[in-house]
């Protein structure tokens, strides 16, 4: 799709961002297929590394690639090592990942400080899409996206909010790749977040269901400002919007497997006690989301947890769709 883009500009669309290009290493298997036009998916490293323990973990990133394969798409898991943004780990890199310790979450504030030393980093959302979007791939899965923290603007006894407000949101304004995912995790203020993208231009699309789909549920009470019937209309529509050269992403999102869901009445009273005893616990910033989610799923008893390894997978198969439906 990049490669359509460019016809149609008269430019190149990745110009902004040359200098990622050069820290880039580009598997054998991507660099062949993006060179032939075939379809390809970026995919984040952070849930190997700090969403799941080993080999959990190993198996849903062999879960997401085999998806995407399957589909006839191309799987490019994203990852930092010894100053290089690999797009594409080897099976031997990805088991490494699942493994060493001490490895760095990396999203675009912290991307120069990651590639300056030696070691392992797991991209999350806005490094991965910076990664993509450098190496021509324009379709990306992930979980779901981060978004605005609940109390973000207003905080305890209507006091100041923290301001904590994911910087996948202001990546998604800035990027133009598809990103695909469940939605915005109940735990943020999800009226909010879809206020912010709509400000920030990037088109949401929820496929199959009137509302955005709010990660382990699916439903969250918001009504989706784009609704369509499949992950092959979602690619028309993608098709266009990165013909026009906004120069915004897209959020494409696609409910969890109904099967696999934790519905929004079941999981939201749980989630108001884990806020709280963040709170009162003083838990806060980068920590807030891994802390919420590990209390979650001790307050789901592990269904949280199964509804985001099915969601994961699911997410990928829809990508895989998008990118296979995207040229033309």
């Amino acid at each position: 799709m990049a490669a359509v883009a460019n016809r149609e500009t008269g430019k190149d669309d990745r110009a902004a961002i040359p200098g990622v290009r050069a820290f880039l290493r580009v598997s054998n298997e991507v660099a062949g297929a993006l060179r032939e036009g075939r379809p390809v998916v970026a995919l984040e490293s952070t849930l190997i590394s700090h969403g799941f323990p080993y080999p959990e973990n190993l198996a849903i990133a062999r879960d997401s690639e085999d998806a995407i394969r399957a589909q006839g798409a191309v799987p490019a898991t994203v990852a930092i090592h010894d100053g290089r943004l690999l797009v594409g780990l080897e099976p031997s890199e990805l088991e490494t990942l699942a493994t060493v310790h001490g490895v760095s979450k990396v999203a675009r504030p912290t991307l120069a400080a990651a590639l300056a030393r030696d070691g392992w980093g797991a991209t999350t959302v806005s490094a991965t899409m910076i990664a993509a979007h450098a190496a021509g791939i324009a379709v990306f899965a992930t979980g779901g996206i981060g978004g605005v923290h609940r109390g973000a603007l207003v905080g305890p006894g209507g006091g100041p909010g923290s301001l904590d407000i994911s910087a996948d949101l202001d990546e998604l304004g800035r990027t133009p790749v598809v990103v695909v995912s469940a939605g915005p995790k109940l735990i943020l203020d999800v009226p909010l977040t879809v206020e912010a993208l709509e400000t920030r231009g990037v088109p949401l699309l929820t496929i199959g269901s009137d509302e955005v789909p709010g990660f382990w549920a699916r439903r969250s009470g918001v009504r989706s400002p784009i609704v369509v019937a499949s992950a092959e209309e979602a690619a028309r529509v993608a098709r266009t919007h990165l013909r026009l050269g906004l120069g915004t992403g897209m959020l494409v999102c696609a409910p969890v497997p109904e099967a696999d869901e934790v519905p929004r009445e079941r999981i939201e009273g749980m989630i108001e006690r884990a806020t709280a005893e963040a709170v009162e616990a003083g838990v806060r910033g980068a920590e807030l989301t891994p802390w919420l989610l590990a209390r979650i799923a001790e307050l789901t008893e592990g269904a949280s947890v199964r509804a985001n390894l099915s969601l994961i997978r699911n997410n990928a198969r829809t990508a895989a769709r998008i990118a296979v439906s995207l040229p033309g």
